[in-house]
């Protein structure tokens, strides 16, 4: 799965649009990237600008296939700059495939290119097939995924009907169990799964029909968790269009140290001296912590993420406030 930070170069808000994160349920039909726009546009017209300059930054923390639903964390104005750490979490998916059929795009948009009678396969088979897949694995990205090889998406190339050869990627599946089996010639199966950021779960699918020598296909996928971010957070898209035009968005915000401490980044106060120093760009003292740190003031703002070497916390990234 891959990011996605866009900039609308129109327009300039005259009031400064809030920022932070909202988590959308993705609805159905759409791209990730239709959510963005959608979000955008809504933004421009409570944001109205006079003039050109920089317009209103809308970017996501992982891409959603058209047909899935979902947890959907979406970042706003500066919040897009945490977009590489906020992407990085464990993913959540509540998935169902079809034994028996496979597909050209590996789930139910595509055309069937193969059928078998999987009338044999029974529950625990499938059980046994699921087991083999926790734990560190290695994907090919599918020819309709987002993935870029000599500068062009994968599903570009798909759509002018090429097919080329792409590297294995690793990924982890942390847990994958059975939820549901329904038994016939083309057997259904729903399943839960939690793997890191980048699996592909249409590629899951394929690979479990494979194992069990009839082919499958994903047909119907929902995320219920992005790092910290849960379905029981999430807005339905036309809810959050409707708090921005109502003047009711800063309701729905998870202000940017909230949504860092929410995706399990440690979090340490640091007094005015250690803000201006990383507001320069300059190293404070040591955190004591391994990997990204959220470095906020007394007022609990995201100053910058840091991280420790040679016994300073160098920035990663400032987000001093504006």
């Amino acid at each position: 799965m891959t990011s996605d930070i866009e900039e609308d170069a129109v327009t300039v808000p005259a009031t400064t649009a809030p920022d932070g994160v909202v988590i959308v349920d993705k609805p159905p039909g759409m791209t990730s990237h239709d959510v963005t726009n959608r979000i955008r546009r809504a933004l421009r017209a409570a944001f109205p600008a006079p003039r050109r300059r920089h317009g209103h930054k809308v970017g996501h923390t992982g891409t959603l296939d058209p047909g899935a639903t979902g947890v959907l964390v979406v970042c706003l104005g500066r919040t897009t700059r945490l977009v590489p750490f906020l992407q990085a979490g464990r993913k959540t998916y509540e998935a169902r495939m079809q034994l028996g059929r496979t597909t050209t795009t590996l789930d139910a948009e595509g055309d069937v290119t193969a059928e078998h009678d999987a009338s044999h396969i029974d529950e625990q088979t499938v059980c046994e097939a699921l087991k083999r897949f926790v734990g560190p694995i290695e994907q090919i990205p599918p020819m309709v995924s987002a993935v870029k090889v000599d500068g062009e998406r994968l599903h570009a190339r798909a759509r002018r009907g090429e097919v080329i050869e792409r590297e294995p990627r690793p990924v982890v599946i942390h847990d994958l169990v059975l939820e549901d089996f329904v038994a016939g010639a083309f057997p259904e199966v729903g399943f839960l799964v939690s793997c890191s950021a980048g699996t592909y779960v249409r590629t899951l699918a394929d690979d479990v029909g494979a194992v069990l020598g009839v082919g499958g296909h994903l047909v119907a996928l929902r995320r219920l968790a992005s790092g910290g971010a849960r379905i029981s957070q999430a807005v339905p898209l036309s809810t959050l269009e409707a708090a921005i035009a109502d003047g009711d968005l800063e309701r729905l915000l998870m202000r940017p140290a909230a949504a860092m401490a929410q995706a399990d980044y440690p979090t340490v106060v640091i007094d005015d001296t250690a803000v201006t120093q990383l507001s320069y760009g300059r190293p404070i003292a040591a955190t004591g912590h391994d990997g990204p740190v959220a470095a906020v003031d007394a007022a609990g703002r995201l100053i910058a993420v840091v991280s420790d070497q040679d016994g300073r916390a160098r920035p990663r990234l400032v987000l001093a406030p504006a």
